[in-house]
């Protein structure tokens, strides 16, 4: 087995097989794990919403992204999710 295999068989076995159908257009509410940083000896952990358009998906396999824009309080915010990083909690189509 050549090294290239190696890392792809370990990549394919990373990736999440329950993500729904993303597409440029589409609403979308990410919830996304945080740890909480205002306890020094407990780590604690969230979950943080963000509801929003997607506008971009770049990317393929471990690697791909998606740009989830908002309007909030009348400043555009843009966020990058990798849609196969562990701290993704899910995505849900509104």
């Amino acid at each position: 087995m050549s090294l290239f295999q190696l890392v792809e068989n370990i990549s394919n076995s990373q990736l999440k097989s329950d993500l729904p159908d993303l597409k440029v257009g589409k609403v979308v509410r990410v919830n996304v794990k945080l740890a909480d940083v205002s306890s020094k000896t407990n780590s604690k952990k969230r979950v943080q919403s963000f509801t929003g358009t997607i506008i971009s998906k770049r990317g393929g396999g471990i690697n791909t992204t998606v740009t989830v824009r908002r309007v909030a309080r009348g400043v555009g915010v843009e966020r990058i999710f990798p849609i196969h990083s562990p701290e993704l909690d899910s995505i849900e189509i509104i």
